[in-house]
C-alpha cells in the first residue's frame, strides 16, 4: 500500500437514505429515510473523533457506512488514502485488515456457541494468518493485552460478565493488527464502574499501539474524556464540529447545549437547575427545528 500523507480517514458528504415502499403487488418508493445526510469528518493518525448524539441520530449508521457494512448512498470514505465506496469486495477485504469494530452489546456481539480463543482468533483464521500453534500464542497475548485472563480460552461468553465480554470483543479488533477501530458505544451496556475500566483500557491501548478511534456515543461527557475533537450529530447531520474542550465547555448549538444539561452532576441543587436548563433548551431546539 503507498504511504498515505493526509488523513488517516476523511469522509466527504456521506449519505446513507433508506427507502420507503409502499404497495402491495407492486411497490413503489414513495419516500427516504435519511440516516445519514451529508456528513464530513476527518480522523488524523493515532487521534480520537467522538460522534456523538441521541439515539436514532445516525451515529452508529455512519460508523457503518465507514466500515462499508451498510453501503452508502452517496459521498466518499477515503481510508489511508484509497477510496472504499467503489473499492471490490476482494480489496475491501484486504482494507478491513486495517479497521475494525467493538460493538455496543458485549452480549450478543459474541457467538455463544464459540469459546473464547476461537472468537479471539477468527479474524487470523479468515484471513489465513498463521498457523493454529501461532495464532493460539497470538490469542492468548492479546488476552493479557486487555488484561483477561488467557487461560480462560477454551470457556464460553456466558461464563463471563459484560466487562469481561467486552475485553473480548476488544481483543478480537486488535487480532490484526489495525490502525483504525470503531468504538460503536463501548461502554454504554456496562456498569458505571466498568465503563471506566474499559475507557482507561482503550486510552492505553491507543497510547501503546498508535490506534485511531471513530468513537461513538450519546453521552457528552465521556466523549470528552476520550476524544480530542467532537463532532454533534443530530437527525443524520452534523450540528457542530471542534476540539473536545470547547464543544464541552463552549458549545455554539442548542443541540449541544441540550445534551451537556443531561449529563448528571452529583449535586441535588445543580441538577433541579439542570432541569429547568433541559426544558428551556428542549423548546428552543423544538423551534429551531
Amino acid at each position: 500500500m503507498s504511504a498515505n500523507t493526509g488523513p488517516l480517514l476523511e469522509v466527504k458528504d456521506l449519505q446513507k437514505w433508506f427507502p420507503v415502499r409502499k404497495g402491495l403487488l407492486i411497490e413503489r418508493t414513495v419516500d427516504y429515510v435519511k440516516a445519514v445526510d451529508g456528513v464530513s469528518f476527518e480522523i488524523p493518525e493515532g487521534q480520537t473523533l467522538g460522534l456523538v448524539g441521541e439515539s436514532g441520530s445516525g451515529k452508529s449508521t455512519t460508523g457503518y457506512c465507514v466500515l462499508q457494512l451498510l453501503k452508502p448512498t452517496g459521498g466518499s470514505v477515503r481510508f489511508m488514502g484509497k477510496e472504499l465506496t467503489t473499492m471490490g469486495s476482494g480489496d475491501l477485504r484486504e482494507m478491513r485488515r486495517e479497521m475494525q469494530i467493538v460493538f455496543q452489546d458485549p452480549y450478543s456481539s459474541l457467538n455463544p456457541r464459540m469459546t473464547v480463543g476461537g472468537i479471539v482468533a477468527e479474524p487470523l483464521a479468515v484471513h489465513g494468518i498463521g498457523t493454529r500453534r501461532s495464532r493460539d500464542a497470538r490469542v492468548r497475548d492479546l488476552l493479557e493485552t486487555v488484561g483477561f485472563n488467557p487461560d480462560f480460552t477454551n470457556r464460553y461468553p456466558h461464563e463471563f460478565s459484560g466487562g469481561q465480554r467486552q475485553r473480548i470483543g476488544i481483543a478480537r479488533a486488535l487480532a490484526l493488527n489495525p490502525r483504525l477501530i470503531i468504538c460503536d458505544e463501548p461502554v454504554s451496556a456496562l456498569d458505571v464502574s466498568i465503563q471506566a475500566q474499559i475507557l482507561n483500557l482503550l486510552k492505553d491501548l491507543q497510547r501503546d499501539l498508535g490506534l485511531a478511534y471513530l468513537f461513538v456515543a450519546h453521552d457528552l461527557a465521556v466523549v470528552r474524556a476520550m476524544s480530542d475533537h467532537i463532532a454533534v450529530m443530530n437527525k443524520g447531520v452534523l450540528v457542530e464540529t471542534g476540539k473536545a474542550n470547547d464543544v464541552y465547555t463552549n458549545p455554539r448549538e442548542d443541540y449541544t447545549k441540550a445534551l451537556l444539561a443531561a449529563v448528571p452532576v452529583p449535586d441535588p441543587r445543580r441538577m433541579r437547575e439542570r432541569k429547568r436548563e433541559r426544558r428551556k433548551l428542549a423548546h428552543a431546539v423544538a423551534e429551531g427545528l
